[in-house]
């Protein structure tokens, strides 16, 4: 299937760099200086596009432009520049109400399909910094703060239908995006799937037994339902390790080119199943067994603080900032009609802890036995204690999706992942 490339679009090489930026004055001020003393580079290790950071005298900006195809496997797989029109969207959205965890974005061109937004130093990805260890003391508090804040005002109950409605129609056309996560996340790992890999020989069994376990694959085609027809608020879509960039006092989300009206639950569980690949992870990275010890207690700390910090600051939203058009707090009044709004607002947040769970677990799963993975786990060099890390963190990933219901709370799930870290993870020869 061909996508169709708009006239005057082309992919930028690096020597294009410097002429493209000295072409929009408010960039050229930032970076300072003549384009010849510009330092460029190309950063992108990503699965999609082109990233390059441009250096100036005064400042630096990051370039990311879309490709006209799946960077990580190339021209067989077109992908539809527009992508990036829906970024950009989703980023002006987020801006609005926590533009201190977002970058901030300086430039968008629709021929060429590329954002310039702001250079974010001395931020590294999330992700790699989970690998090398480093505690970052306000994550949970940042990253609950901007899902509570994004989601609830794109939601029914943050902003009225009509003007949801509208934003809607901008975002369903976010077709193909939608459609990896469809078929990578909810469906490939259940099947023979072309791209499909894992840590073998020491996972082979384990692919052909989740290929055959029913409720798994049941579980899975559920919260694809959910997926599909759930349009509760403009989601992320991607929230993973690798689309967070920290430090010790900053936490911003970039790369939101697979946003669109979905459900809540998948970018609050997209963060606590990486969150929890992390955990299993740490076994592999460490010299000596326990050495890691604290920093798993760490991760799983994080994880109930996330979500109990969501989950108080979502509430405290739907009482004081509602402007929807459904559940309006002045519609109880006080005595029964207050007990019964109290009791509706804790059905909806338990329904979305349920359904944080079960897309957590889809997550972890697919981050295992599908296309793409993660570096936690593929920089393990032994490939025998990966796939123990790997096989802990299926058997959370399962119990996620399958008996999400059962688990009262977060702590509860963290026990879970602490039982299994403890239990031997008998990989299969």
């Amino acid at each position: 299937m061909a996508f169709d490339v708009p006239p005057g679009y082309r992919a930028l090489k690096e020597a294009d760099i410097p002429a493209y930026l000295a072409g929009i004055p408010t960039v050229a001020a930032r970076l300072g200086g003549r384009a010849a003393e510009w330092k460029i580079r190309e950063v992108g290790d990503g699965n999609l596009n082109f990233i390059f950071v441009a250096e100036g005298p005064t400042g630096g900006i990051v370039l990311k432009q879309a490709l006209p195809y799946l960077r990580l496997v190339g021209e067989s797989w077109p992908l539809p520049l527009r992508r990036a029109f829906f970024e950009h969207q989703a980023l002006v959205t987020q801006a609005r109400v926590v533009p201190q965890h977002v970058p901030e974005v300086f430039h968008f061109d629709d021929t060429l399909a590329l954002t310039v937004m702001a250079y974010l130093s001395p931020h590294i990805i999330l992700r790699k910094g989970l690998i090398r260890g480093i505690v970052y003391p306000r994550l949970a508090d940042h990253m609950a703060t901007f899902m509570a804040e994004t989601l609830f005002s794109t939601s029914d109950l943050g902003q009225p239908a009509a003007a949801k409605k509208k934003q809607m129609a901008v975002f369903c056309d976010n077709i193909e995006l939608c459609r990896i996560t469809e078929d990578l996340v909810f469906t490939d790992p259940w099947r023979v799937a072309d791209g499909n890999r894992w840590t073998s020989p020491q996972l082979d069994a384990t692919a052909v037994a989740v290929r055959t376990d029913g409720p798994w694959k049941r579980a899975a085609q559920e919260f694809k339902l959910k997926f599909l027809g759930e349009a509760q608020a403009l989601i992320h879509g991607d929230l993973h390790s690798g689309s967070i960039m920290v430090t010790a006092d900053e936490t911003r989300a970039i790369d939101p080119e697979f946003a669109f009206y979905g459900p809540i639950g998948f970018d609050v569980g997209a963060l606590i199943g990486n969150l929890y690949l992390a955990y299993f992870s740490q076994s592999g990275h460490e010299a000596t067994p326990g050495d890691r010890d604290g920093y798993r207690n760490w991760i799983l700390q994080t994880i109930e603080a996330v979500w109990t910090l969501f989950d108080q600051r979502f509430r405290a939203l739907w009482t004081k900032a509602h402007a929807g058009d459904t559940f309006m707090p002045a519609l109880f009044a006080a005595g029964p009609e207050q007990a019964a709004f109290t009791s509706a607002q804790e059905a909806y947040m338990r329904r979305l802890f349920v359904d944080s769970l079960g897309f957590g677990g889809c997550k972890m799963t697919r981050r295992i036995l599908g296309l793409a993975h993660v570096e936690d786990m593929e920089s393990i060099a032994d490939p025998d204690r990966r796939a123990a890390c790997e096989t802990r963190a299926l058997r959370l990933a399962r119990a996620l999706m399958v008996d999400g219901a059962g688990f009262t709370d977060i702590k509860a799930v963290n026990d879970t992942a602490r039982a299994v870290q403890r239990e031997p993870a008998k990989v299969p020869a």
